[in-house]
C-alpha cells in the first residue's frame, strides 16, 4: 500500500521557501529542455533566442519592463488576497473594471490638468476594481459560495463588457467603421521617467507599502492570522466580515491601477484586448513569489522576458510562440509539486509495515 504522509515541522523548515523556488524552477527548465527536443528544438538556442528578445536591445528592455510593470501590479493585488486564503483568480476582471473606471474619469474631463486627472484616474479604477471583487467577497460572506469560481465567471463578464462599449456606444466615430474607442487626451497619460513610464515607480512604491503592512502593521497581521485559521481569527476577537472586506478592495484596487496604467501609458485608449491573460499570468508569477513582494517584482520579470522572448522566437526563428507559454505552463507545475513534495511524502507498507 502506497500512503500520503505530512512532513514534520522540523523538516518544513529546513527547505526554505528560496531554494524550494530555485530548485523547482531549475527542474522546470530541464523538463522543458527535454520537451523542446522532443519537438525538434534546441534548448539552448531558444533559452538563448529568449533572453536576446527580452533584453538583447534597449527598446527590448524597455518593453520587458513595459509588460512588467502591470503583471507585477496585478500579482501584488493577487497575493494580498492570497495571503488570506481568498483564492482571487479575478484579477483579469479587475484589470479591465479598473481601465474602464479610468477611463470614465479621462473622457468625461479631458481638459483637466494631468496633476489632477491622473489621480483621479487612479482613484476611479480603484473603486469600479473594488466594487467588482467584493461581488464574490460579499457572496462569500453570506452564502459561502466559491469564490475562485465567481471571481473567474466575473473576468467573462469585465471583458465582454469592454467589447460591449467598444462595438457599441463608446465606438469611435472618426474610426471609419473600425471598432476601437477614441484616445485619451495628452493630460490623461502617464509621463515617462528614463525612457519608461511612471508605472515603475508607482510599483515599486506599492512594493514597499505592501511589505510595510504585511511586516509592520494590525491589518497584515490579522491578514495572516485569517489565512492561517478563520477560527482562531473568530476565537481571537478579529472581525472576519471588516477584515475579508478591506483585503478584498486591497486586492482589487491594485489589479485595477494595474489597468489604468495600462490604458493610459501603453494602449491609451480602452479596448478589450488590453490584457492579454496578464491577469491569469499572475497567478502564476504570485505563487512563485510565494506571495514576497520583492519576490514578485522578480517573477514578474522573468515572466516578462519569457512572454516577450516568446513573439521574438516566433519572428527570429519561425517557432511558434506558443512556447514560452508551454514554458509557463511546466514551471507552474514543479511550482505547485515541490510544494507538495516539500510538505508530504509517500510512503510504501509492506504487510503492513514501514520501509
Amino acid at each position: 500500500m502506497i500512503r500520503i504522509e505530512k512532513r514534520p515541522e522540523a523538516a518544513l523548515s529546513k527547505f526554505s521557501n528560496v531554494k524550494r523556488t530555485l530548485v523547482a524552477s531549475f527542474a522546470a527548465l530541464v523538463a522543458a529542455a527535454i520537451v523542446m527536443v522532443f519537438m525538434g528544438y534546441n534548448p539552448l538556442d531558444i533559452y538563448g533566442k529568449i533572453i536576446e528578445g527580452s533584453l538583447g536591445t534597449a527598446y527590448r528592455f524597455r518593453e520587458t519592463v513595459n509588460k512588467a510593470i502591470p503583471l507585477a501590479m496585478l500579482s501584488l493585488g493577487v497575493a494580498v488576497a492570497f495571503k488570506m486564503k481568498f483564492w482571487n483568480i479575478g484579477g483579469e476582471g479587475q484589470f479591465y473594471m479598473g481601465a474602464f473606471g479610468a477611463s470614465l474619469a479621462a473622457f468625461a474631463f479631458p481638459n483637466l490638468a494631468s496633476p489632477l486627472l491622473l489621480p483621479l484616474m487612479m482613484a476611479t479604477a480603484v473603486v469600479f476594481a473594488g466594487i467588482w471583487i467584493l461581488i464574490p467577497a460579499l457572496l462569500k460572506a453570506r452564502f459561502s459560495t466559491s469564490e475562485t469560481l465567481v471571481t473567474l465567471m466575473l473576468n467573462y463578464i469585465a471583458s465582454h463588457w469592454i467589447s460591449y462599449l467598444q462595438y457599441g456606444p463608446w465606438k469611435d466615430p472618426a474610426a471609419i467603421g473600425f471598432p476601437k474607442i477614441a484616445a485619451f487626451s495628452k493630460n490623461a497619460i502617464l509621463p515617462k521617467v528614463f525612457g519608461i513610464h511612471i508605472g515603475w515607480i508607482i510599483v515599486l512604491a506599492f512594493t514597499l507599502l505592501l511589505y510595510i503592512l504585511f511586516k509592520k502593521t494590525k491589518l497584515g497581521f490579522e491578514v495572516e492570522v485569517a489565512g492561517e485559521s478563520e477560527a482562531t481569527a473568530r476565537y481571537a476577537g478579529m472581525n472576519m466580515l471588516k477584515i475579508t472586506i478591506m483585503t478584498s478592495i486591497i486586492s482589487g484596487g491594485l489589479c485595477g491601477i494595474a489597468g489604468m496604467m495600462q490604458a493610459s501609458a501603453i494602449e491609451r485608449s480602452l479596448s478589450d484586448q488590453l490584457s492579454g491573460g496578464l491577469g491569469f499570468t499572475a497567478v502564476i508569477t504570485t505563487w512563485l513569489a510565494r506571495l514576497s513582494p520583492p519576490g514578485i517584482l522578480i517573477t514578474s520579470f522573468l515572466f516578462s522576458m519569457l512572454i516577450l522572448g516568446g513573439m521574438f522566437l516566433q519572428s527570429s526563428l519561425q517557432i511558434p510562440a506558443a512556447i514560452s507559454g508551454i514554458l509557463q505552463g511546466i514551471i507552474l507545475f514543479f511550482a505547485v509539486g515541490s510544494e507538495f513534495f516539500t510538505r508530504y511524502k509517500f510512503v510504501i507498507d509492506w504487510k503492513g509495515e514501514d520501509k
